[in-house]
């Protein structure tokens, strides 16, 4: 089984990151991938990119999401 992997958004605190590892869990923090000023598209890209689950307090997500063209 593969390990989910989570990429918390700007608006979680980056101490988040290490309560989720330290259960066990995958997480990295957009802030310490250089992403702090992304724009959402470049995170969903991103997250696509590497298998990550996105986590956001931002209600715009599930907007782009809706909006995109499969």
């Amino acid at each position: 089984m593969s390990m989910m992997n989570f990429l918390l958004d700007q608006g979680l605190p980056r101490s988040t990151v290490t309560h989720l590892k330290n259960i066990g869990l995958n997480a990295q923090h957009v802030g310490q991938l250089g992403m702090a000023t992304a724009l959402d598209k470049e995170i969903l890209d991103k997250a696509r990119h590497d298998n990550f689950i996105v986590v956001t307090l931002d209600s715009d997500f599930p907007s782009l999401l809706a909006l995109e063209k499969k």
